[in-house]
């Protein structure tokens, strides 16, 4: 019989990484869910209140237009079968129904800054979301943390994640970069700015402040703004219109694409400032650029998936009862050729 695998899905970066990972689970049986919890999680999720976050919402219907569009098969919750194993691109939340699974954590890109709640939460044990995902990793309730380079290995170990559970594969969507090269985005040479959901996330953000240190940094070049998906987008383009007169906003389209053909990319603390890494671009991000550079994922032309499901397979391969020898893994993963 096919081993039953459960993909739990959030963001659709989240979602899609975990489609291009089922692609090459061959002789697998592939269900989809998007990220769920129980008890009072479940309570509030159901009831709306938790719709600012992949949870519900725009996040979570947009994972179920993911899964209808490419026809994957949807097990909500995973409540039809008896998986074998779990994939996971968050562990804030481990619902009890894959406790005893033998479940794989895939990093989905840059986490948030270690503030306060972040000590808090490791420190004294707190809810791991109240912290969100400055602390990815740390709930130690999975086999594997598969992880985008030797630099993020490093940081996910400083902060507490047990070395002998990570494995280096790359990441799917921060992966063979190079491809957004060819494109037909109609601009170039501008400078190109990436939002964040910060306030509809109910973190603290001075918007006013960041357009005026945009439009400081473009000197006189072009600005585009390139909206985050979960935004007000009627707000902030009144935003920008005020404070960036004659930039262009955009609510829609392939970022990677305009990062490929911008000069200057600015962003607070989002994933896509490894995309301007990659490609060589000037970045201006409230990490330190230096730190950002140790971390950007290893470019894999495009077989970070497969490695990440060849880790899978060999897991599923082991009793669960079975020590994990994360050398054997990391050996797996780079035993399939770029």
């Amino acid at each position: 019989m096919s081993k039953k695998i459960l993909f739990i899905g959030g963001s659709v970066n989240q979602t899609s990484m975990m489609h291009q990972i089922s692609l090459k689970m061959e002789n697998c049986d592939s269900y989809f869910s998007p990220y769920y919890g129980d008890g009072y999680i479940d309570f509030f999720a159901k009831r709306g209140v938790l719709d600012f976050s992949i949870l519900g919402g725009k996040f979570k219907k947009s994972t179920e237009d993911y899964i209808k569009k490419h026809n994957l098969k949807m097990d909500y919750k995973g409540e039809k079968n008896d998986y074998d194993l779990v994939f996971t691109g968050s562990d804030l939340i481990i619902p009890k129904n894959i406790l005893d699974k033998k479940v794989i954590l895939v990093q989905e890109g840059m986490t948030d800054p270690e503030n306060l709640m972040f000590y808090l939460v490791k420190h004294l044990r707190l809810p791991r979301w109240m912290a969100s995902t400055s602390v990815t990793g740390l709930s130690d309730l999975y086999d594997i943390l598969c992880v985008a380079s030797d630099g993020y290995r490093n940081f996910f170990i400083r902060k507490g994640v047990k070395p002998e559970k990570i494995v280096v594969t790359g990441i799917p969507n921060f992966d063979n970069l190079i491809r957004y090269t060819k494109n037909s985005f109609p601009l170039k040479n501008f400078v190109l700015v990436a939002t964040s959901d910060s306030r509809e996330t109910f973190k603290l953000e001075n918007r006013k402040k960041f357009i005026l240190n945009c439009v400081k940094i473009a000197n006189e070049k072009q600005l585009i703004f390139k909206l985050h998906p979960n935004e007000n987008f009627e707000k902030a383009t009144n935003e920008i219109n005020r404070y960036a007169p004659g930039a262009l906003v955009y609510n829609s389209g392939n970022i990677n694409e305009m990062i490929a053909n911008c000069d200057i990319l600015i962003t607070k603390y989002s994933s896509v400032a490894y995309v301007g890494l990659s490609l060589g671009k000037e970045v201006h991000s409230y990490f330190d650029l230096e730190e950002l550079k140790k971390l950007t994922p290893i470019q894999n032309n495009g077989i970070s998936a497969e490695r990440i499901a060849k880790i899978a397979i060999r897991l599923l391969e082991q009793p669960k009862s079975y020590p994990i020898n994360i050398n054997e893994f990391q050996n797996i993963s780079e035993a399939v050729n770029v």
